[in-house]
Formats: structure tokens, C-alpha cells, sequence
């Protein structure tokens, strides 16, 4: 961007710039206008992380010196278009990680895109380092949308450092507080909580108390609490016979499951940048769900269906970890998940107790489950003599194989041992 920005008609540049409220966006708005003569736009979305009320960090982004503030409370559509789609793929990164952060980027993406247009700017600016996973998920999606945007990231791009930070808002006397410096990085929304650096960055160091907030410590837990979960769909419609929406799923959950200390999860994690990185999650009402959601399609999905299902899981995990969320292959991955969840209707009872969500009961009128099959009591209706023609057909061609091998001397070795009779 050149040091003073103008469009045809004479107007100022404008760079859109993901503001949460605190104090590194809140200095970014001054120092992108000062390193690059151009406006700021501050957009807010409210993804469930709590915290203080839109109008207030809309007030603070414009006392900043914002030109405009874009705020929106984007829960709902979070919670329906991205949580229970990652809830259908059972998402989890590196079988631990159900894509917290990770799957409220590309909302943000699409608000930032969209204020853009609205406010006629060509740059886009997130506070990211260059050294994370969120620069990617910010910037791929923002030119997978809007291939003519560019993007900025002053902490990276502009050497806004924390310290400058400090310093900048106590020149500026910015509205916002500067003294105390929280010792992790902490993002949150509704689908969970992630936690790093300070002290964990060492990985022999345990997760202290102060860590959690989502979740009680499971040590001690209250009684056990019985929930059933209805799903439609493979999306849950109700809890405990009350009818709820996907947010209110998430939110009910996430109390029921956080007050027994489950959804805690401390893992060495992949970054797509190359590094590996010590990260502490908290997603009580997510591990719950999607606990339950795989029980209900052990019910009602087809075996070899089920079993491909789990490749796709995992590479569509992998793609909104990466942050693809936009790409074509996506795309394509979110068709074959939707299909296998035509009859993934029913109720799962689980018991929450003590950290864990355990499963004790589910019933389905789409289920594969046939009890008649199933029983070894009277009235069994499975035939047992077809399988030993079964066995005959299914193994044929390791017989076949193995009978070659001992003809050319390759035959398993069984060893020098003896087989006795006996005790």
C-alpha cells in the first residue's frame, strides 16, 4: 500500500480491519492510518466469545479513530452454519482437537468481506503474527472470496508489537486499558475455548486452575446429570424433550458438560506453519455433542459407508484446520457429509460425569440395528449355517495366497516352540 492512498475520485483508501476491542486492534486503528495514510473501518463479530456488548466495542473502535464500525452478532449463524457442520464430520484435529478457533474464522472472513464491499475499502487487516495458523485462515479466505482484496497484518506487516502497543495507547490516551498483561492467548466462542503460551509453552508444565474457565474441575463433581439428545438430520433439535436451536444446543451443553469438568484437552498440536505448538482447549458442549452424534451413527449409518465416512471426516477436519473452509475440495467433502446424514435421526441418553460423557442408551426408527439379528436368546433370526459358506468365500484368496507361499518356501514362520496337551 503507498504511504497516502487515494482512489480515483480523490477519497482516501480504506482498509477494513477485524477488531475484537482490546488493546492491539484498538492501536492498529491509529497506527495503520498513520504507517499508511489510509481510513479505518472496525468490524466486530460477535462469535459467542462473551465479553463486553457489541455498541460498546463499536463506541471504542470509532473513540479510536475508526471512520466506521461494522458490528454483528453473528452466534447464531456460527452455531448453525459452521459448528453443526463440523458436528456432521465429527471434527477433530488430530483425533483431540474439535476446530474451536479454527472454525470461526471463515464467519469473520465473510464480514470482513462484506463491510468491504459496504464501505468501499481494498485492503483487509487482521492482528495476527506471523508465526500462526490464523494468518492463513484470515488471508486464504479473504482472497477466496474476494480475489481483489489485499491483506494486511500490522503485527506482522507494520511491526506493532505489544509493547509498541502499550506505549501508543498511553500517548494517544486511548479509551482502553494498557496496565496488566493477560500471562496466555486466549480465543473463545461458543464451540470452545483455546489457551497458549506463557508457562505452557513449557510441555512438562501442568495446566494450572486458573487455565479453565468453560469447565469445573472433574476431580470433584457434582452428581451425574442424565441428558438425552435429539438429533434430526445429525443435528441436534432437542435436549431432554425441550426443543432447542443449534446455539442453544451448544450453550446448554456446554453448561451441563463444562459443570462436569469435560472437554479438556492438552495436546502438542500440528500447525499448518510447520511448528509444533503446546495448545489447551476447553469444549465441553462440542466433545459432548459430537460424542453423541458418532454413537447415533454407529445406529444408522451402513458399515463400509461408515467406514469411508471417517477418511472424509478427517481430510475435511484437515481442510478447515488449513484454513480451506472456502475451497473446492471442501466444498465437494461437505456434499458427501450431508448425504450420510439422511438417517441420522434419534435420541442418545448419556450419562456426564466426572469428565466424561458416557453413552447408555439410543433408539432410532432409522436404525440398523435389528434386535432379531442381533439376540443369541430364542427367536433368533439370523442363520447360522450360512456362515461357514461365508467363511469359505471371504477367505479364498488369502487361502489361495498362502497355499503359493508354503509351494515356494515362503510360508509363515511358526517358530521352534512345542504345543502341549494340558495343564
Amino acid at each position: 500500500m503507498s504511504e497516502n492512498p487515494t482512489t480515483t475520485d480523490g477519497a482516501k483508501e480504506r482498509v477494513v480491519l477485524a477488531y475484537s476491542g482490546g488493546l492491539d486492534t484498538s492501536v492498529a486503528i491509529g497506527w495503520i492510518g498513520e504507517r499508511t495514510g489510509a481510513e479505518v473501518v472496525a468490524v466486530a463479530v460477535d462469535v459467542g466469545q462473551g465479553g463486553e456488548d457489541l455498541e460498546v466495542i463499536r463506541q471504542r473502535a470509532l473513540d479510536c479513530g475508526a471512520v466506521e464500525a461494522y458490528v454483528a452478532d453473528a452466534r447464531e449463524e456460527f452455531a448453525t452454519e459452521y459448528c453443526m457442520p463440523a458436528l456432521q464430520a465429527n471434527a477433530m484435529y488430530m483425533d483431540a482437537y474439535p476446530l474451536v478457533s479454527a472454525l470461526s474464522r471463515p464467519v469473520i472472513v465473510k464480514h470482513l468481506v462484506r463491510a468491504a464491499r459496504q464501505f468501499g475499502a481494498t485492503t483487509v487487516a487482521h492482528g495476527c503474527t506471523g508465526k500462526g495458523n490464523d494468518q492463513v485462515r484470515f488471508e486464504v479466505g479473504i482472497t477466496s472470496l474476494a480475489p481483489d482484496l489485499k491483506c494486511l497484518a500490522p503485527v506482522r506487516d507494520l511491526a506493532l508489537t505489544r509493547d509498541v502497543a502499550i506505549e501508543y495507547a498511553n500517548k494517544h490516551q486511548l479509551p482502553i486499558e494498557t496496565t496488566k498483561h493477560n500471562p496466555f492467548s486466549i480465543d473463545q466462542n461458543v464451540w470452545g475455548r483455546a489457551i497458549e503460551t506463557g508457562f505452557l509453552e513449557d510441555i512438562w508444565n501442568a495446566p494450572t486452575k486458573d487455565v479453565y474457565s468453560y469447565t469445573d474441575d472433574p476431580t470433584y463433581p457434582p452428581l451425574p446429570d442424565e441428558v438425552v439428545i435429539t438429533f434430526e438430520q445429525g443435528v441436534p433439535v432437542a435436549i431432554d424433550g425441550q426443543a432447542v436451536t443449534p446455539l442453544q444446543a451448544i450453550q446448554e451443553m456446554n453448561r451441563r458438560a463444562g459443570a462436569q469438568g469435560i472437554g479438556r484437552i492438552d495436546i502438542v498440536e500440528d500447525r499448518l506453519v510447520g511448528i509444533k505448538s503446546r495448545e489447551v482447549y476447553e469444549a465441553p458442549g462440542a466433545m459432548a455433542l459430537i460424542a453423541a452424534h458418532t454413537e447415533l451413527e454407529n445406529v444408522t449409518i451402513e458399515r463400509e459407508q461408515a467406514r469411508f465416512k471417517k477418511t472424509v471426516g478427517q481430510r475435511w477436519t484437515e481442510l478447515v484446520y488449513d484454513g480451506q473452509w472456502f475451497s473446492p475440495l471442501k466444498n465437494s467433502l461437505d456434499a458427501f457429509v450431508a448425504d450420510t446424514q439422511r438417517y441420522v435421526s434419534g435420541d442418545i441418553r448419556m450419562v456426564l460425569h466426572g469428565g466424561r460423557a458416557t453413552v447408555t442408551g439410543r433408539r432410532s426408527e432409522q436404525s440398523l440395528y435389528d434386535f432379531n439379528l442381533a439376540t443369541y436368546d430364542t427367536g433368533d433370526a439370523y442363520d447360522q449355517s450360512q456362515a461357514k459358506g461365508f467363511i469359505e468365500i471371504f477367505g479364498m484368496t488369502s487361502k489361495l495366497s498362502a497355499a503359493r507361499d508354503v509351494t515356494f518356501g515362503n510360508g509363515v514362520d511358526l517358530g521352534a516352540g512345542k504345543l502341549t496337551a494340558g495343564a
